[in-house]
């Protein structure tokens, strides 16, 4: 490990192992100061178990990490942690404010400005006019945000959110994706781990998938994507002329059509280009007499890229059991 300034976390060839399972496996990655990183993978891929490892709430089977430049469990990093558990529950008889003065206390802020902090908190977390009232009397997205709330006591440089967005509608994910923009802003370093990968894919500068206790694939969502754009033409009639221009366009055949009112020979072209690149071709098509029914850009989402990685590492683990040599 060296500690580097830059990096937030770094791990190398970290493991936790119980008993006979492996619940996390050569854990092997690096998280820059200040950037947005989405922690990704199925359920028992090991990311909770990860997350707990580097707070310190366990301690690993094998391997090495540093947090802020801190070993695991160093008391002064973990001062400068906030943390959004995924399973969590306040007492139902305290208000929203005792759970963040409790845990203000907890956390060491100074009696002076702990107040101040609380009211802070409570704002960014859309709740300061329910300061008062019971938990008990919240919404599942109401203690969802008391739960960012407390993450973000004391400003911490760095911010574990597990599931941040697990009970909130649309209106509340867009106010914690805004939240998770203005963190960065800030120069806080924010680990997410989430199964919305449309927010992921949103907000992170980097992305790490795991599956089966290690990183399978890293790196920004255009490099995971790892395809250009992509725009699809609905041709009809494409005859000899029309044939040469596409190829020469390296467009590729991709379905028949569907619709009921197009002609039987109508087909979905594939050209490794954007949209705003078409019109020249379309029109050069139109020339050759291809009738042009429909142009519309092809995007590749996190979600078909991430089932992508999952199939090929199933399929690897195959191999390798078929193969062991």
């Amino acid at each position: 490990m060296n500690g580097a300034p830059a990096l937030a976390i770094e791990t190398i060839g970290l493991a936790k192992r119980f008993a006979r399972t492996t619940a996390l496996g050569d854990l092997t990655l690096e998280v820059g100061r200040g950037e947005i990183f989405g922690f990704l993978g199925p359920n028992g891929a090991g990311k909770t178990t990860a997350i707990k490892l580097l707070l310190g709430l366990a301690r690993p089977s094998a391997g090495a990490a540093e947090v802020l430049g801190a070993p695991l469990g160093d008391r002064a990093a973990r001062r400068k942690i906030g943390y959004l558990p995924e399973l969590f529950r306040y007492q139902e008889w305290l208000a929203a404010s005792e759970v963040l003065a409790f845990h203000a206390r907890l956390l060491g802020l100074p009696r002076a400005g702990r107040y101040a902090e609380i009211a802070r908190v409570l704002e960014i977390a859309g709740l300061s006019a329910r300061a008062g009232d019971r938990v008990g009397t919240y919404s599942k997205g109401m203690q969802q945000r008391l739960g960012i709330a407390v993450a973000l006591l004391g400003e911490p440089d760095l911010v574990f959110l597990d599931e941040p967005t697990s009970a909130l509608d649309p209106l509340g994910r867009r106010d914690v994706r805004v939240l998770i923009e203005d963190l960065r802003r800030a120069g806080t370093t924010v680990f997410l781990n989430s199964h919305l990968l449309t927010e992921v894919e949103r907000v992170c500068d980097r992305i790490a998938v795991v599956d089966r206790g290690r990183v399978v694939a890293s790196g920004t969502v255009a490099e995971l994507l790892g395809r250009g754009p992509e725009t699809r033409l609905l041709l009809g009639n494409v005859g000899p002329a029309a044939a040469a221009l596409l190829a020469r366009a390296a467009a590729h055949r991709a379905a028949a059509a569907t619709a009921l009112d197009l002609p039987p020979e109508a087909a979905w072209y594939a050209v490794s280009a954007p949209l705003d690149a078409m019109p020249p071709l379309v029109a050069a098509l139109v020339h050759a007499g291809a009738a042009v029914y429909a142009v519309e850009a092809v995007r590749a989402t996190l979600e078909e890229r991430f089932l992508e990685l999952l199939r090929e590492e199933n399929a690897d683990d195959r191999r390798r059991l078929a193969d062991p040599a």
